[in-house]
């Protein structure tokens, strides 16, 4: 079996499977099962999400580390703001936000965050 080894510094979060966890000291952690998790710089704060990007990385994030029984409808309510974002963008912005509807049409949750967050670093360099 394959393991996911993590290190994380002191103070940095963690959410994995819905719970969050916060480390008090550098700490290196092995995931011998599969698990959804964000650390550090992944994890957005409600009060972050301040554009429309960052708006769906934060609904994408919930439905991601969300309880199982709640995923499919918060994927569902991030795929329609998509969609509207979608139609109303153009160029490489429009592409954008295809790949993102592509990657939940494949419910590859992670890679659509990873998508999301190229989304995010568009739209600021786009209004910088």
């Amino acid at each position: 079996m394959t393991a996911l080894v993590l290190e994380l510094k002191q103070g940095e979060s963690m959410i994995l499977n819905g719970a969050v966890i916060r480390f008090k000291t550098r700490t290196r952690l092995e995931l011998n099962t599969q698990a959804r998790f964000l650390f550090g710089r992944q994890i957005m704060r409600e009060d972050e999400a301040t554009t429309p990007a960052r708006r769906v990385y934060y609904a994408l994030q919930q439905a991601y580390i969300g309880p199982e029984d709640e995923r499919p409808a918060a994927f569902a309510a991030a795929r329609q703001v998509i969609e509207i974002l979608r139609d109303a963008a153009q160029g490489a912005a429009r592409a954008g936000w295809e790949t993102l509807l592509a990657r939940l049409a494949d419910d590859a949750g992670f890679e659509a965050l990873k998508q999301a967050r190229m989304m995010v670093r568009a739209e600021a360099f786009s209004r910088a």
